[in-house]
């Protein structure tokens, strides 16, 4: 495969776009499926860069540098929309209104459009103009593994080897049960405290993926909720005589550890994912204003016609604003891409919330993954701000009957797509610049990309709904069961403000500790007692790997197109979030005691 850039190397052609289209297939079902079961994605660039370079050879062609940049784009397109999609469509199920096929498909393809159309003008801001600023880690590195897999012809057996590892152990431990899938032990001396781990091939791939730093968060943040929350509510509420709000029916000394979970620490993790989310956005928003501003004037004063130099063409403009118009106006005006069945005006809000929200938070991400990278891309928090600006609109409005919950909650599918592709695309065109690719090529490979990934992530979350049920043990769906809990809590005005505030305190805490709050959130309060168990094979495996700390580059290294390689030492594989109760309060099975008033109680 040739490392060199010259006029007429062979780009677009149509072995990449096939190899691109079947990478982009299997990628997207297997991040979805991921997704819906701890909640989190991986990016796929890489992996798609270094199995399109074997597949080249395994069908006797050396195909070139470009050609295999083209066939990662479209192979890593499918990991944005499986990112959006799994944090939402699931609420859908749980609400008893499952989505058809073809809708679901058309949100996943409608917000990877919004997505591309709109990063395409912050590309020469952002890849080029913010070369210094932005380093864009995955995109670089992408660009490292080319050339590296360019030179060595064994780089990618490794990555089969990791396909038969996994395999077999999956088989050993599902069909001949060779050894057990799980090991858990309850705490004696803490009520329903459990400690549990579990052996997954695709849990131990994550946590080296994602490091030992952000594997061991997730852990810690999964004792903060096994060891201290489930317990301690365990403990207070064990002696109540009347069920504890907002359980209406139960006592909390009937309730198990998931029980307790469901019932109070989700609500928790509600507000600690919202208030990370939102702390994480208004951080950035210096930065945004000026990215705005930049965009502005770069757009009045960018040249007109195509460049003559093909490093520097873009689709046109006129596809931009096309595309953005199709997207607004579908959701505007066909009955059918919103759940929920709502009148014209509904729809028109909800597509004023997609233009909205899509727009800022598009450019929002772009712009943060060229610092963190699209592993710790905030998309939990740019959906919630989505669904809360949008469902506050619905409630003030008197929408709140369930079609309205539907039709919030598609709003919130669409922004997810849209920004997690704008950050996909992001790093995808910094490995273009790296290595000489076209950039209106790979736009288009883009857009080739969703348009078959769609189908995959739309048919893998409708499978896995019609044999599981989302929201249990075997698929908890985490971040959209969160989705389904703000969505209920704003429309209803029965959120349980205690909880959530807690929650939002918790996330507070975390961040000002140097971690990564939405992570630290996500595994404390938003995955279930028996999935926690999965963080600790992560973390057991990211230690493995040795790595989990990610490269920075060297202070004042200028990166030009002739002095781009990060420094040597970068390993391309850290690349890539009873007693009595304390309080007297009379309190019946029809009256259920609130937490606000318990814990004032309890301070007495």
């Amino acid at each position: 495969m040739s490392e060199r850039t010259e006029p007429g190397i062979a780009e677009f052609t149509a072995r990449a776009i096939a190899i691109g289209v079947l990478l982009g297939i299997v990628f997207g079902a297997a991040n979805a499926y991921l997704g819906l079961r701890v909640g989190l994605t991986v990016s796929a660039s890489i992996p798609a860069a270094v199995m399109a370079v074997a597949l080249f050879r395994l069908l006797g062609k050396r195909g070139t540098i470009l050609e295999a940049n083209i066939s990662q784009t479209i192979g890593s397109a499918s990991t944005s929309l499986a990112s959006g999609t799994i944090f939402t469509i699931p609420a859908l199920f749980l609400w008893g209104m499952a989505p058809p096929y073809l809708q679901v498909v058309a949100l996943c393809f409608l917000g990877g459009v919004l997505g591309l159309a709109a990063m395409i003008p912050l590309r020469r801001l952002l890849i080029v103009d913010a070369r210094d600023e932005l380093p864009y880690p995955e995109g670089t590195a992408c660009a490292q593994v080319l050339k590296a897999t360019a030179k060595e012809s064994g780089a990618g057996a490794w990555i089969f080897r990791g396909i038969v590892l996994g395999a077999a152990v999956k088989l050993a431990l599902a069909l001949a049960f060779l050894v057990p899938s799980q090991l858990s032990a309850k705490l004696p001396f803490l009520p329903n405290a459990v400690l549990a781990i579990e052996l997954a091939p695709a849990l131990l791939a994550v946590g080296y993926i994602l490091g030992y730093r952000q594997s061991a968060v997730l852990v810690a943040g999964s004792l903060v909720s096994s060891l201290v929350l489930i317990p301690l509510i365990s403990w207070f509420g064990r002696g109540l005589s009347a069920p504890l709000f907002p359980e209406t029916t139960r006592l909390i000394a009937q309730m198990g550890a998931d029980d307790v979970w469901s019932r109070y620490v989700r609500y928790i993790g509600a507000g600690a994912v919202a208030v990370a989310g939102i702390l994480t956005v208004l951080k950035n928003l210096p930065t945004m204003g000026g990215a705005f501003a930049a965009v502005v004037r770069g757009m009045r004063t960018g040249r007109s016609g195509s460049p003559a130099v093909s490093t520097e063409r873009d689709l046109p403009g006129s596809f931009v604003v096309g595309a953005v118009l199709f997207v607004v106006a579908a959701t505007a005006l066909v009955p059918g891409i919103l759940a929920g069945g709502m009148g014209p005006l509904p729809r028109a809000v909800c597509a004023a919330g997609v233009a909205l929200f899509g727009i800022l938070f598009v450019t929002v991400a772009a712009r943060i993954v060229g610092i963190v990278g699209v592993s710790s891309q905030p998309t939990s928090g740019i959906t919630l701000v989505t669904l809360l600006g949008v469902a506050s609109v619905f409630a003030a409005a008197g929408w709140t009957d369930p079609g309205a919950r539907a039709a919030v909650l598609t709003v919130g599918t669409i922004v997810a797509v849209a920004a997690s592709k704008a950050g996909d695309i992001s790093q995808d065109l910094k490995t273009g610049y790296l290595v000489g690719a076209t950039p209106a090529r790979q736009q288009l490979g883009q857009l080739i990309g969703a348009a078959f990934a769609c189908w995959a992530v739309a048919g893998t979350v409708m499978l896995l709904g019609g044999a599981y049920t989302f929201g249990s043990k075997e698929i908890p769906a985490p971040q959209a069961t969160l989705m389904k809990t703000i969505i209920e809590g704003v429309l209803a005005g029965v959120l349980p403000w205690g909880l959530v505030l807690t929650g939002g305190g918790l996330a507070i805490s975390a961040m000002l500790c140097g971690v990564s709050g939405l992570a630290f959130a996500i595994a404390s309060t938003c995955l279930s007692p028996r999935w926690r168990r999965s963080m600790s094979a992560a973390a057991c495996a990211a230690g493995s790997s040795g790595g989990g700390r990610r490269p920075r580059p060297a202070s004042g290294r200028k990166e030009t197109r002739e002095s781009s390689p990060p420094p040597a030492s970068w390993p391309g594989k850290a690349w890539p979030e009873s007693s009595s109760p304390p309080w007297s309060r009379p309190a019946s099975r029809t009256n259920p005691i609130r937490p606000e008033s318990a814990v004032l109680r309890a301070r007495h």
